[in-house]
Order: structure tokens, then C-alpha cells, then sequence
């Protein structure tokens, strides 16, 4: 899993059938200091989260299929927490 932060949304009206009713969200992913790392990616929320929170990822296709309950879908990237507190000792 990665921390990031979802910086917007994309409306796609010709998606995968599996997808349809999906909420998608453009994510950055995050260092322990809050800093980009890399590229934003497209993410499937599987969890209600919003622009400007705070998220948990997966970037594994098994891992994100199964967040969603699918099978075989074509994704990479799913939402699968938000996140209320980072605490680094």
C-alpha cells in the first residue's frame, strides 16, 4: 500500500463494463514527509474518498480487483482507505 492524496476527478463515459458506476480519482502518491513522489495515476475509489484527502492505495491489479470485489478487470490502481493520522516515531 502507498499514501497519497487525490488532487481531482475524471468522468469517462465510455469505460469497461466492469467499471460502470466506478468513481474515478486522479491520486498523487506521497513520501512520510507529504512530498509527490513520481507520477499522479488514475485510482478506482473503493471507498468514498474525496479531492484533497488523504488516501491509501494499492497498485496491484490482483490487489486492486479484489478491493472491488471484480475479477480480471482491466486495473491497476484502487482507493482502499482514507486516512486520518500518520504518526512516524
Amino acid at each position: 500500500m502507498t499514501i497519497a492524496k487525490v488532487i481531482g476527478t475524471v468522468v469517462a463515459t465510455q469505460k469497461d463494463s466492469k467499471y460502470e458506476g466506478a468513481k474515478m480519482l486522479l491520486v498523487q502518491p506521497l513520501n512520510l514527509q507529504d512530498k509527490p513522489v513520481g507520477d499522479p495515476v488514475l485510482a478506482i475509489d473503493a471507498v468514498g474518498a474525496g479531492v484533497g484527502e488523504k488516501v491509501l492505495i494499492v497498485q496491484e491489479g490482483r490487489a486492486a480487483n479484489e478491493a472491488l470485489n471484480k475479477k480480471q478487470g482491466p486495473l491497476d490502481t484502487a482507493i482502499v482507505g482514507i486516512v486520518d493520522l500518520v504518526d512516524v516515531f
